[in-house]
């Protein structure tokens, strides 16, 4: 065919790395015999990758296999707990999230700090958080191995083209921090580390209110983004067309008729905590808040699963933390609007990773793109000599 090439010996051992290290991560405590059967690669191949994963500190040895019968056990290989590390860096518009992750996925260090993130002095506030992460990663003796960094806002190939609640119009996060890093949409990040440590539904919109409301939409099991990264911006979808000015410009938007702020005015209360301890109480003032939020929220959600045909609802963020009393009022009102209600309804569920799930997400995305390419690691970490024995 015209404008194809032969693979080269880079793609095919690209392609062999990421066949064995996706092979390990699936099943931890594999002999190479077992990665040989499950990969469909040569013994000897496989040791190759093996040996040269070992030396790049993306795999470790453990002991022999436990199995029964005859012949020689193998020693098995798993993930290296001393392995680059995914750092996820949350900017929200009341806080900063830092999160550690291990080759697994594993939280290792965690850490939210609550400020005000609407000043000119946020970037240099997010690179002395950043370079607090990169110390507490160096205190645990493992390198970090790229970082991800979470916005509330519209990204586009890195570039924050609009995050209204921070007051940013096209910022360039590398240029401002000075480092080079993974920069994506809070609500997709939430999304992702839904998919990959929460329900395990192949299909859902993920959906968390803060200051403002963001959603990620997966679709059999992959983050749905628009053709230019900006598709799930549902806290901007007008609800109440004549109603209050939101900070995007427009009236009546999700997150300025539902968002945090909203309820906690309506509510009468300070702060989450507060809320949901009038919650607990069964305060009148703040049912009726949740219960007014969770009708504007059926509102905006119904126009998803409408459109999309998204068969479940994950409540994120403050969301997850409402859960209990925004449930049936949201059900009430999405059976309202979605006519498919009537033979499958839509799940409502809770996220089990809260208001720590777009950190985590970012942090993740790193680990997910070294299994995806290791070789990207190993080319800077490998001899050349284990280099030619891998065929």
């Amino acid at each position: 065919m015209i404008g194809t090439r032969p693979a080269g010996q880079h793609t095919v051992r690209q392609h062999n790395a990421a066949l064995v290290l996706g092979a390990i991560a699936d099943g931890p405590g594999t002999s190479r015999a077992g990665l040989a059967a499950a990969t469909g690669l040569t013994k000897a191949t496989v040791s190759s990758v093996v040996d040269r994963l070992i030396t790049a500190d993306l795999v470790a040895e453990g002991e022999p296999e436990q199995r029964v019968g005859p012949g020689r056990r193998g020693t098995v290989v798993s993930l290296s707990p001393t392995g680059p590390h995914g750092l996820g860096i949350e900017i929200g518009v009341d806080y900063l999230a830092s999160c550690l992750v291990d080759l697994t996925g594993a939280v290792r260090v965690q850490e939210v700090r609550y400020a005000d993130n609407r000043t000119p002095r946020v970037f240099q506030r997010v690179s002395a958080f950043l370079r607090k992460a990169r110390k507490q990663a160096d205190a645990l003796g493992v390198p970090v191995g790229g970082v991800g960094i979470a916005v509330p806002g519209l990204v586009e190939s890195g570039l924050v083209r609009l995050a209204p609640n921070l007051g940013w119009r096209d910022v360039d996060l590398a240029y401002r921090l000075g480092g080079t890093f993974t920069v994506a949409n809070e609500a997709n990040f939430a999304a992702l580390a839904e998919l990959w440590h929460g329900s395990a539904l192949p299909d859902f919109v993920h959906v968390s209110g803060e200051i403002g409301i963001g959603a990620g939409i997966v679709l059999d099991r992959a983050l749905f983004e628009g053709v230019r990264g900006a598709g799930g911006e549902i806290g901007h979808l007008p609800v109440a067309p004549d109603g209050p000015p939101c900070s995007c410009g427009a009236n009546g938007c999700l997150e300025r008729m539902a968002g945090q702020e909203e309820i906690l005015r309506l509510a009468g209360a300070e702060t989450v905590d507060e809320l949901v301890s009038a919650l607990e109480s069964g305060d009148a003032g703040a049912l009726s808040a949740v219960t007014i939020a969770a009708g504007h929220l059926g509102v905006g959600l119904s126009t998803v699963v409408n459109l999309m045909d998204v068969p479940a609802v994950v409540l994120g963020g403050t969301y997850a933390r409402l859960e209990p009393w925004l449930r049936e009022p949201l059900l009430a009102e999405l059976e309202r609007r979605v006519p498919s209600t009537a033979w499958s309804p839509v799940r409502v569920v809770r996220s089990a990773l809260g208001t720590g799930a777009a950190v985590r997400g970012a942090a993740g995305s790193v680990i997910r793109g070294i299994l995806a390419d290791p070789e990207h690691h190993l080319t800077t970490h490998s001899p050349s000599d284990l280099d030619a024995r891998d065929r």
